[in-house]
């Protein structure tokens, strides 16, 4: 089903569309952000002057520092009084990367989610069971609005509770569950181990964490089900930035009326050809309250912009395959080295010299961090795991492993990088 037409418009037709917005968003921010109108000064862009796509090349990056440097709402194009939602994920320095919403923004999200549940092959009427987190996390909301836009019944379960989440498969009959890869792959085992009759589960909406076609593949051999993928992040919109159709599963169709994408060389910045690698960077069109300008995710993917065989126009997108940067995903929250060295250092019982371990066991991944104490036989080590425990889901929310050893005890630098991250689940 095709839930809007501009999916299905001729290129020309839509690039005429993303010139005019492209154009009044640089006229906007070179108003309304202080930060925006510097960077576009530096850059000798006269908003006056602009064409549209073909100035993108000479427009300023922004990048996630960006965003914690006018933390909380420097970097807002509209006041206050005109947003009505804001959202939040984690930074590298403990704030959170601040994102706020508009009405029409909210409108524009449940509409991009709308589009996505269509091209998994949702219809009004069927069941939709929402196991993504609500709260400053955007996976929850985004999907909840954007599936009563369409008309789907909606089931607000939330993350977690594997047993409540499998009772209500069966006796609400749910038909599409959105959550991550890793936690599709343990209602899949509940539910085999249940026996399979009596379900009448469709799709799989998965997201939030990377995944293989390995996953898919066993994701769809444990259940009758299509698993489709749907890609977002909180600071371009959340959930709804492109999501695969459920004809082809060959890359992501993204909303491009909305969201301006290109691929571009990690070093130089320069643009990719379609079908090679690159990371991701978007310019949102039509957001209100924080617009961002050729914002780099850190997210490596290749383009392609050949009509497909559902009828959409757009641009696709392959899944992620790899970050640029350093950052892990665990069970669906972006965790930073950084922030874990952060908490440690906060405790002057412990010593500088860590180890991150992340691990896989069944279908989740596990963290563990491994820490010297300061001084030989000093404070009992259960109390400062507790303590550096603490902390770290403070910081991550995340349930983290601690092992405090004694002195010397982990590698040291032999003249080299020294890696502190073991990365075991591959």
């Amino acid at each position: 089903m095709i839930w809007n037409e501009v999916e299905t418009i001729p290129r020309a037709e839509l690039e005429r569309l993303q010139d005019k917005r492209l154009i009044a968003l640089i006229q906007r921010l070179h108003a309304r952000v202080p930060h925006y109108r510097r960077k576009l000064d530096e850059a000798n862009i006269d908003p006056a002057n602009l064409k549209g796509l073909a100035d993108l090349q000479r427009l300023p990056f922004t990048r996630k520092h960006d965003l914690r440097d006018h933390y909380p709402f420097g970097l807002f194009a509209v006041g206050m009084e005109e947003v009505i939602r804001i959202h939040a994920s984690s930074g590298t320095t403990g704030k959170p990367t601040v994102v706020g919403y508009t009405r029409a923004d909210l409108d524009v999200w449940s509409e991009v989610c709308a589009r996505s549940l269509a091209l998994c092959g949702a219809k009004p009427g069927m069941i939709f069971q929402n196991a993504y987190g609500y709260g400053l996390f955007t996976g929850g909301l985004g999907m909840h609005y954007g599936a009563e836009k369409m008309g789907l019944t909606v089931i607000p379960i939330s993350g977690g509770n594997t047993a409540r989440q499998v009772m209500l498969i069966r006796d609400f009959q749910s038909q599409i569950v959105a959550c991550t890869p890793s936690y599709a792959l343990t209602l899949c085992d509940r539910l085999l181990a249940e026996g399979r009759d009596g379900l009448n589960l469709r799709t799989l909406v998965l997201g939030a964490e990377p995944w293989t076609q390995e996953m898919r593949q066993a994701i769809e051999a444990k259940l009758p089900v299509n698993a489709v993928n749907i890609y977002g992040l909180s600071e371009i919109m959340g959930p709804g930035v492109s999501c695969e159709c459920v004809q082809a599963k060959d890359g992501s169709h993204i909303f491009e009326d909305h969201f301006l994408v290109e691929a571009v060389d990690p070093e130089s910045g320069e643009p990719v050809p379609d079908g090679q690698p690159g990371e991701l960077v978007f310019t949102t069109l039509t957001k209100q309250a924080i617009p961002l300008l050729r914002y780099r995710t850190g997210d490596r993917a290749s383009l392609c912009r050949e009509k497909c065989i559902c009828g959409r126009t757009t641009t696709r997108m392959s899944h992620i395959i790899g970050r640029t940067d350093d950052m892990l995903i665990i069970r669906g929250v972006n965790v930073f080295p950084s922030q874990i060295e952060t908490v440690l250092l906060g405790m002057a019982a412990l010593s500088p010299h860590h180890r991150i371990v992340v691990t896989r066991e069944g279908n989740h991944d596990s963290l563990a961090v491994q820490v010297e104490e300061a001084v030989a036989n000093g404070p009992d080590h259960e109390v400062l795991a507790s303590q550096a425990k603490q902390g770290l889901r403070e910081m991550l929310g995340l349930n983290v492993r601690v092992t405090v050893l004694a002195p010397e005890s982990l590698p040291r630098s032999e003249g080299g990088k020294l890696s502190r991250v073991l990365d075991q689940r591959h």
